[in-house]
């Protein structure tokens, strides 16, 4: 259940002092994930005490866990202007450099911690065994998709990469999914209905769904098999890839280990191709 959710279920036997600050969370939602119990305390009009006991009834140890949950909340329904405005603020007292990278770093520690790996190892068994792998990524995460697609190609048979086009050509593209198939979801904020329908659809023709995404709450783990976490977030308008990318890495690599055979054999014929077509610069080392 989400934070807005929480404080709607809960406000009717909220004292008068809690529903001050519910209703400023429920209308400024965007505001109140960059406060901290002073500010929200100042800007609602009461104690930072009653701030924290709010918190705490709501069902959260710690102010700042409560202050996480409505980020998480606010990153899924803020447009790309508020984003941005949001993003800024959150930079303004650190140099844009060093606050994207650290808190790309950040994002990678907390995917490593939150990974469920007995998930992860049965996700690569369920995609080694596909008849055929359908994968879906649009926007931002079309990149991610293209990256695992190029990858899968030099590992397996059948790899399609699902265009990003309308709902109806989407699912033209994946007419033929079956129970033999999986079907490789991949979706952050702000999640694309389009990527939640093509997994329904897929999952309806029984075929096998691995969800990667950034959280319980996201939409798609709802129709997954088998969901793969990574933690996301925005910096500014744009949207930080850095964890999801290296779980895709991660992804790749076992079960290039999962099939090191083929794609030995694959790699070996794929370079003879490579040199015979020139695809890279041969390098005269007589001349360096």
């Amino acid at each position: 259940m989400d934070v807005i959710t929480k404080i709607e279920k809960n406000y009717e036997h909220m004292s008068k002092g809690h529903k001050v600050i519910a209703n400023f969370v429920l209308e400024h939602f965007d505001q109140a994930a960059l406060m901290n119990v002073s500010r929200l305390a100042e800007t609602t009009g009461v104690s930072e005490a009653t701030v924290v006991r709010f918190s705490t009834e709501l069902g959260y140890e710690k102010y700042q866990h409560f202050q996480r949950a409505i980020w998480e909340y606010a990153k899924t329904k803020l447009n790309n202007v508020q984003r941005m405005n949001i993003g800024f603020a959150r930079m303004e007292n650190e140099g844009i450099l060093s606050s994207v990278l650290n808190s790309d770093i950040d994002k990678i520690r907390s995917t490593l911690s939150q990974t469920d790996e007995n998930e992860f190892n049965r996700a690569v068994s369920a995609i080694a065994k596909a008849r055929r792998i359908y994968i879906i990524g649009l926007g931002s995460a079309s990149a991610l998709a293209s990256f695992l697609g190029y990858y899968l190609n030099l590992i397996f048979d059948d790899v399609r990469v699902v265009s990003s086009v309308g709902v109806s050509e989407i699912i033209d593209q994946m007419y033929h999914v079956t129970g033999e198939d999986v079907v490789i979801g991949i979706s952050f904020p702000r999640y694309s209905n389009r990527t939640v329908n093509a997994l329904k659809y897929a999952k309806s023709m029984g075929g096998t769904v691995v969800g990667v995404t950034d959280g319980p709450m996201s939409p798609i783990t709802q129709t997954s098999d088998f969901c793969l976490l990574a933690r996301s977030d925005m910096e500014s308008f744009v949207d930080s890839l850095v964890a999801p990318f290296s779980l895709m890495n991660a992804l790749i690599v076992a079960l290039g280990a999962s099939k090191k055979d083929e794609v030995y054999k694959n790699l070996e014929n794929l370079e003879s191709i490579w040199k015979e077509y020139k695809k890279y610069d041969q390098v005269n080392k007589e001349e360096i």
